[in-house]
């Protein structure tokens, strides 16, 4: 599933044109360039990614900077073809295969919805997905006391008011994206609204 959703977004990353990669992307301050860069911790050499996350003392936010410094000099061409390469035996896939899903998944979102380009995600990769949002975004401090339903595929998890709607985009509110808060309906809505926007502690 990692190898599919990987090659989905390789296919059509290769459809956008000079402007449209340099473009934004739901990760504030990234463009779509810059989000590929963040994806490449898959074709790196196996101790260089860990080695990443050393110089930045095992921040997250730090680690993904640097990642996307690293590849500024490249060219969007090049970081694809480097994307491309590590597509089914990288290390990230290998050893925890559902980050790397959900990370994906996420980002493959991430730079089409500015674009207006939205996809039909395979059922089975979604709920995979829905049942296991990307750790690192730490889901829970949106997520715990709702529960969400989707619409369109066999999927409801939590207990509490209820937030309804599409698939990914549950996907994407499970990982603090407000963009797609207004796409939601249902009594736990508000609440989930909230915490999405609620400013970032000191």
């Amino acid at each position: 599933m990692v190898a599919e959703e990987r090659c989905e977004l390789a296919a059509f990353l290769r459809t956008l044109s000079d402007e449209e990669w340099l473009g934004p992307t739901l990760c504030e301050r990234w463009q779509v360039r810059d989000v590929l860069a963040h994806l490449l911790y898959d074709s790196l050499q196996v101790l260089r990614y860990p080695g990443t996350i050393l110089r930045a003392r095992f921040n997250v936010d730090r680690t993904n900077d640097l990642m996307v410094q690293r590849y500024r000099r490249y060219t969007p061409a090049e970081l694809l073809d480097m994307f491309e390469c590590g597509i089914g035996r990288g290390p990230a896939t290998l050893l925890a295969p559902r980050v790397s899903l959900s990370d994906t998944m996420v980002h493959h979102q991430d730079i089409r919805r500015p674009l207006n380009r939205p996809r039909q995600i395979e059922t089975k990769r979604l709920l995979e997905v829905l049942g296991h949002p990307e750790p690192f975004a730490r889901p829970r401090r949106f997520t715990h006391g709702l529960r969400f339903v989707a619409s369109d595929v066999g999927f409801v998890a939590g207990d509490g008011p209820e937030v309804y709607g599409r698939g990914e985009a549950l996907v994407m509110a499970m990982v603090g994206r407000p963009a797609v808060l207004d796409e939601l309906t249902g009594p736990g809505v508000a609440l989930l609204r909230a915490r999405i926007t609620a400013p970032p502690r000191s």
